[in-house]
């Protein structure tokens, strides 16, 4: 019935379709915010000023999606999760939070695979961008023989080339550059550094002078 309920809600317009879910579904939805003809329905849900979702993008299986002012996600991404509660599945990871946090002015562009079965957070005026990037927060723990996750994040004012690989554990430092078709799998913590490669490491100092690590507005004209 529930899944009757949410296709109906698609066909509404906009502004009958944000009262239905801040009503029903209990998500915080600012009404400058945006969701087009996409299926959005975690279980919690809070959009600020100004942060949209475009069409054909899927979201399931989340505990939170959450987009801070100005932050988007293009058309085509598929955001998945597992969720919490009874389950043998990542039963040893009581902690875990199947979440995506987006922060100001950040951007995810179009056709993605997103694993948020542990935690996905990207600061704020970071770009995810081009197309067909991984994101894997989840995979077989071969030692122990069980399923097992870990969080990604991935800093402010960060920009992620096409094609990318990203996986649990991994941390992109702030004011850097994963270079496309990179395979990251370690936390780093230097900024203002490229990182490039299979698997990625640190190829270069970045300038701090670079405009886009000083931009105010998200969006790159």
């Amino acid at each position: 019935m529930n899944t009757l309920i949410a296709a109906f809600s698609l066909l509404l317009p906009w502004p009958l379709r944000r009262f239905f879910l801040v009503k029903f579904w209990g998500y915080d939805i600012h009404p400058t915010s945006r969701i087009g003809l996409a299926w959005i329905f975690p279980k919690h849900l809070r959009l600020e000023a100004y942060a949209q979702i475009s069409h054909f993008t899927v979201c399931k299986g989340l505990e939170l999606l959450y987009l801070k002012e100005h932050a988007s996600i293009g058309r085509g991404n598929w955001i998945t999760g597992f969720p919490t509660g009874p389950s043998r599945h990542f039963a040893h990871q009581s902690q875990r939070r199947p979440e995506l946090v987006l922060g100001r002015h950040t951007a995810i562009t179009n056709r993605h695979l997103i694993d948020c079965t542990a935690s996905v957070t990207m600061g704020d005026f970071t770009t995810f961008a081009g197309f067909n990037s991984q994101i894997l927060t989840h995979s077989i723990d071969l030692e122990d023989n069980r399923q097992s996750s870990a969080p990604i994040v991935i800093g402010e004012y960060c920009f992620v080339g096409t094609n990318c690989v990203i996986l649990g554990g991994s941390h992109l430092p702030a004011y850097s550059v994963l270079g496309a078709k990179s395979l990251l799998r370690e936390a780093f913590s230097e900024e203002y550094a490229l990182y490039a490669g299979t698997p990625a490491a640190k190829r270069k100092t970045l300038p701090a002078d670079w405009k886009y690590f000083s931009r105010s507005e998200g969006y790159v004209w």
